[in-house]
């Protein structure tokens, strides 16, 4: 099949188009490579990407009149959704960017799609969805109608335009809440990245919430996984379905909603031993209190995605770790 991957020069993106290849279809990616942060690792990382059979092009979801053509000339089999403005930190100063990528690049996807009746969409949500929520494991049939960023809005109203445009158009789309992704060619602004840096380095590494804060790290291949198994089971409609009766996660539509996730929270400052232990090195720490935007906790339940793909995490945070500090210090040279 063809398929369509935003955000191909991502951490995942880059990661789903290589696992896409290996299975045989044919990928075009598309990115805008924005300097959010380092350009050269996501040119690295597409560079990463085996050639034959792929295509990669320049281009900004954003752009409503490229995002057209693009869909009338290409006529993808599926697509995967995964550009965005990400980060719930920038997301404080910069709201524009998030309503530039997030929602009018969403939309125009949502458009390319139905102008082109594509079999399946395929699109990132985020485990930071769950906002308020106190009630652990996550589950996808919880309300979560209380985000804390802005970032976090901008996915729930993804959630809300892919329903929208299963219900009037018959597209199948299927929302992935990520929780906590890291591995190989992670993305420098998350916790995993800066932490090893900081501490090969000699600098200090901020801990909020004095350490107290749990995180359902999720490693690249278990993600990737899950992202293509998802691929092949579409939802179909369901006419007995109600609002009253049905759960948030489904839907009359051909539309559905999944955890992605390891399902078994760490500890921050346990993570953090783990890349201590990995590198040789002792962190400089200094504790300091809740962040803005920042949650206690994230707890995936992905009993439904097993349920729809057999879907089951199998790397360790050790293991994980492991394989990450290996990748970052051979990509640095250090």
């Amino acid at each position: 099949m063809k398929y369509l991957v935003t955000g191909v020069a991502g951490f995942i993106g880059s990661a789903v188009a290589q696992k896409l290849l290996t299975q045989g279809h044919q990928v075009v990616g598309i990115d805008n490579l924005n300097d959010y942060y380092d350009v050269s690792l996501k040119q690295a990382r597409l560079n990463s990407i085996p050639q034959a059979s792929f295509r990669f092009l320049s281009l900004d979801i954003a752009d409503r009149t490229a995002v057209a053509e693009l869909f009338e000339q290409e006529k993808f089999d599926r697509v995967i959704h995964l550009a965005a403005q990400a980060g719930v930190r920038y997301s404080l100063e910069n709201p524009h960017a998030y309503a530039d990528s997030n929602l009018v690049g969403h939309l125009n996807i949502l458009e390319g799609c139905r102008s082109v009746k594509v079999d399946h969409l395929v699109y990132a949500s985020s485990s930071s969805v769950y906002g308020l929520n106190s009630k652990v494991p996550f589950s996808s049939c919880d309300s979560v109608d209380h985000p804390v960023s802005l970032y976090a809005a901008t996915k729930k109203s993804n959630e809300l335009m892919a329903h929208s445009y299963s219900h009037l158009y018959d597209i199948p789309t299927t929302g992935l809440r990520f929780f906590t992704v890291y591995g190989p060619w992670g993305r420098p602004d998350m916790a995993p990245f800066i932490f090893t840096k900081k501490i090969l380095d000699g600098d200090t590494i901020d801990i909020n919430n004095h350490g107290d804060m749990w995180r359902d790290f999720t490693y690249i291949d278990d993600i990737v996984e899950g992202v293509v198994r998802v691929a092949d089971v579409i939802p179909q409609r369901d006419s007995t379905w109600t609002v009253e009766q049905g759960h948030p996660n489904s839907s009359s539509a051909p539309y559905a909603l999944y955890n992605i996730g390891h399902g078994s929270p760490i500890n921050l400052m346990d993570f953090i031993q783990a890349i201590e232990s990995e590198l040789g090195i002792e962190a400089k720490k200094n504790f300091r209190g809740m962040q803005p935007g920042d949650v206690y906790q994230t707890y995936a339940d992905t009993q439904d995605l097993f349920a729809a793909t057999a879907y089951q995490p199998k790397v360790s945070v050790k293991e994980g770790v492991a394989q990450f500090v290996a990748w970052y210090k051979d990509f640095y040279q250090i």
